[in-house]
């Protein structure tokens, strides 16, 4: 069949495209001596790597370097011999390597990102295969997949996968080419990876203690897939019938054709929230339906975000420090690597979240004044005014202009004011105070603090995101009493201590409104960790922000450990 002289050169065109764009590394290149092989590989390195920097990092249509620019400046520096093979035999470090890509889940990894179906593949081809293992081609992915692998599993140890956000610590985070060259070349110096990467890992008490309980979590979980809930769900016969078979399938219930009475769902709802350290009231909620739908899977997730936000603090944290962890409803004072105090602490609601930050104590208040912020003025505060100017008294609260004069509410008209009002609303200082009797003050464009409060009885909840976005702390006399301590033991020669622990206690017992300003400022991390380790297992906290829920599916959509 003939063809117009147009049409002949364009299909020339097409098949020239086409023939370029398909690279040698997907054509077989067969070897008729293992000698040879080294050679050959070494050569295709060269080129398939000039190829992949030309195409986005792509060595062919399936496999893609994450760090192709790195990979290509060691081989530079390595003349391009290949590493992990020699003459159509894997070296034993590429075995531990693959091994370590097998098991990269119990360092909270997946090892899908270090190309181990690739490798899984090209590994067993090689075993059964002699036309495969005499293919140069197949040799060279083995060594670049390897490579690229290395050094992703290195940025990853040391850096995570989460972007440095704004209250990370780490100053550090550009790791260099030399850095990932210099660890392979002291893996192949050693022939031992696991030194090397554990080297590169944080060396944090609740980083290793997570990492520990990982292979217990690992060997125990549930890989059933489970019927996902909707909620809100608008067909409430709907919801109720997947909520049935869901409790059905964890065990909490027996299953029927029919649906159950109220009665029994109650009881397999409170079977559940015991069982995950809920409320137990029976009722169907947000958290109960959020933690049914929450898979192991997804648990590994969360367990691998911990992780890496563990990687973005300083590789050595102060001495003495304040960490205050949300999820968890806890603060821990930490001194010399060893917990001296552990108090129960109310966060804030998910609507008035409290911000994660660095800081450090700067002052104490004794019998504290409340000054609204400006957020609870505008949503709550504002709108019961307009209902009723009485509102500030019922509350103990006084309304102050900028002299510092005190208003008459009654006097406003608060119809006019929409977004805020031009006054401070104090609550003044005792027992009733929304701060309690004691303040801690820190730094933070939020206008947060630590306090007492005079609703001690929440403390008693398991869930307490219940404040403002304030923290208040059940052993809050504890900790004022370790920071005046702290200052009495490291005043300055030749100075005299301002306050003590016995001023603490005398102004608390007069009533006396005091602020004392702490000297050897102690520093404060509030932050956002779902899951701990203890004694080798894996404690989870509930997602209360949603914080992880966004991050896995920035981050891991679509990523399984199971696989």
């Amino acid at each position: 069949m003939l063809f117009p002289r147009k049409t002949f050169f364009l299909i020339l065109f097409v098949f020239f495209i086409s023939c370029k764009t398909k690279h040698a590394a997907d054509q077989p290149q067969l070897v008729t001596t293992p000698a040879e092989m080294n050679q050959l590989v070494s050569e295709n390195v060269k080129d398939v790597l000039d190829y992949a920097l030309e195409n986005n990092s792509k060595i062919n249509d399936s496999i893609k370097l994450l760090l192709a620019h790195v990979v290509q400046s060691f081989y530079r520096q390595n003349d391009y011999h290949n590493i992990w093979s020699n003459k159509e035999n894997w070296e034993p470090i590429a075995d531990s390597l693959y091994d370590f890509i097998s098991n990269a889940s119990v360092y909270g990894l997946f090892p899908s990102d270090y190309h181990f179906k690739e490798l899984k593949d090209l590994r067993n081809k090689l075993l059964i295969d002699s036309s495969v293992k005499a293919d140069a081609v197949v040799w060279t992915k083995v060594d670049l997949m390897l490579t690229d692998a290395f050094m992703g599993i290195s940025m990853h140890l040391k850096n995570g996968r989460l972007r440095p956000d704004t209250i990370a610590l780490r100053s550090d985070t550009t790791l260099t080419d030399s850095f990932f060259i210099k660890n392979l070349k002291l893996a192949l110096i050693k022939k031992q990876l696991t030194s090397v990467f554990n080297a590169l890992e944080p060396t944090h008490p609740g980083y290793l203690m997570l990492k520990a309980g990982i292979p217990r979590f690992l060997d125990s979980m549930d890989k059933k897939v489970y019927t996902f809930i909707t909620y809100p769900n608008k067909d409430s016969l709907g919801l109720v019938k997947a909520l049935q078979k869901r409790l059905f399938e964890g065990g909490y219930i027996e299953m029927t054709d029919k649906l159950p009475d109220s009665a029994k769902l109650t009881i397999g709802i409170k079977k559940l929230q015991r069982n995950m350290r809920l409320k137990t009231d029976g009722k169907i909620s947000a958290s109960v339906i959020r933690t049914l739908n929450i898979t192991d899977a997804d648990r590994f997730k969360r367990i691998a975000l911990t992780l890496d936000r563990y990687k973005q603090l300083p590789e050595k944290l102060p001495e003495k420090y304040i960490w205050v962890n949300l999820p968890s409803f806890y603060m821990q004072l930490w001194d010399d690597d060893t917990i001296v105090l552990q108090s129960k602490v109310i966060v804030g609601k998910p609507t008035t979240r409290t911000p994660t930050l660095n800081s450090a104590i700067t002052d104490m208040v004794t019998y504290p004044q409340w000054t609204i912020p400006e957020s609870i003025i505008k949503k709550e505060v504002l709108p019961a005014l307009k209902r009723s100017p009485a509102y500030l008294s019922k509350k103990g609260f006084s309304l102050v202009d900028a002299k510092g004069e005190t208003v008459d509410p009654y006097s406003v008209n608060w119809e006019k004011y929409t977004k805020g009002i031009p006054y401070k609303v104090v609550q003044g200082s005792g027992d009733d105070n929304a701060l309690g009797i004691l303040k801690f003050n820190f730094n933070n464009p939020y206008s947060v603090y630590m306090h007492d409060t005079n609703q001690r009885y929440l403390f008693n909840n398991t869930s307490r995101a219940l404040s403002h976005g304030c923290v208040r702390v059940q052993d809050w006399k504890k900790l004022a009493f370790y920071i005046a301590r702290n200052d009495s033991i490291n005043q300055k020669p030749g100075t005299v201590a301002k306050y003590n622990t016995d001023s603490i206690r005398k102004w608390l017992a007069e009533k006396v409104r005091k602020r004392v300003i702490v000297q050897n400022k102690i520093p404060l991390f509030i932050r956002y960790f779902t899951c701990e380790g203890k004694d080798g297992k894996i404690i989870f906290h509930d997602d209360i922000y949603g914080e992880d829920k966004i991050l896995s599916d920035k981050y891991f959509a679509g990523k399984n450990v199971l696989l």
